[in-house]
């Protein structure tokens, strides 16, 4: 489609394959830092709101919007792990009919388990990173003389094994502290 060039700085090729890859990794990383931020930021937020609740118009329209965006990622999610269009389509049709089928069990999941939302973001955090050195290396982006190279997915799956392990270490070490604390908190009283 176009090419850019400021020799020395940023120099590529585009195509619309490397532009919707580059911008679903845009797309997928502002969205995971955006719920982030919203997660560490929540109480302050819930403080200084004193306004009544959202009407229903409303809520129905940010519920479409979050089905429309999440079955986007899902798309771009997929792009990012492979190149086969047919194992894509079944990972996506599989995906939106366990959505639709465990929707209620996993939303009382994460409401008890905190920790996994967590966990989910920054996965996707990662397969947002992903998309973006995919999109770079088809578009063979350079910066400062540096082409980007796509991320291995060796080295993304191994990422993922690392996030999910240190959420069960933490979520382990976390309930053991928290025992200890009541059985010290009963020793006191």
């Amino acid at each position: 489609l176009f090419s850019i060039g400021w020799h020395g700085v940023v120099e590529g090729t585009f195509n619309l394959r490397a532009l919707v890859v580059l911008l679903g990794g845009v797309f997928i990383i502002y969205t995971a830092t955006k719920e982030i931020l919203h997660m560490l930021y929540m109480e302050e937020s819930m403080q200084a709101k004193d306004t009544p609740q959202s009407s229903f118009g409303k809520a129905l329209f940010l519920i479409v919007t979050m089905n429309v965006v999440f079955s986007f990622d899902s798309i771009l999610s997929a792009m990012a792990l492979t190149d086969n269009y047919i194992v894509m389509a079944t990972a996506i049709l599989i995906g939106a009919l366990l959505m639709v089928w465990l929707a209620d069990t996993i939303a009382d999941f994460l409401q008890r388990n905190r920790m996994f939302e967590v966990l989910g973001l920054f996965i996707l955090l990662i397969v947002g990173v992903m998309l973006l050195t995919e999109g770079g290396h088809i578009a063979h982006l350079k910066f400062f003389g540096h082409e980007i190279v796509q991320m291995n997915k060796a080295t993304f799956y191994f990422v993922i094994v690392v996030l999910v392990l240190t959420d069960i270490v933490q979520s382990r070490y976390s309930k053991k502290l928290n025992a200890i604390k009541k059985a010290t908190q009963k020793d006191v009283s």
